[in-house]
């Protein structure tokens, strides 16, 4: 089972299917707001966050889908990501919105 489902229920809707997206690692945790994947593109993390479907679920007045600037504060082979205060790059409530920025942001892609 994924561990946004361990952690936040098997029936949370993320109104994706994560096989779509390999390149986000679930990184949720049961004391956060909502499941949370982060992905790198170059040398920059990012986390994904995914709140509730239902607007009285969230815990805060923000929209479904946030992506902010995050740090490995890890190795390279053993990351801790986390998103702590970064800045916010997109949010949206739409699924759609967030697949073309998803792959906007990896298209353009800096070189390793």
């Amino acid at each position: 089972m994924e561990l946004y489902k361990q952690e936040f229920g098997q029936n949370f809707d993320l109104s994706f299917d994560l096989k779509n997206h390999p390149y986000l690692i679930d990184k949720s945790w049961h004391n956060d707001q909502c499941p949370s994947f982060y992905f790198k593109v170059g040398e920059q993390y990012y986390v994904v966050w995914v709140d509730y479907v239902d607007v009285e679920q969230r815990e805060e007045d923000t929209p479904r889908y946030v992506i902010v600037d995050a740090i490995n504060e890890g190795t390279n082979e053993e990351p801790e990501v986390y998103a702590g205060y970064g800045e916010v790059l997109f949010e949206s409530e739409d699924y759609a919105d967030l697949k073309l920025f998803l792959d906007a942001l990896l298209d353009n892609k800096s070189p390793h």
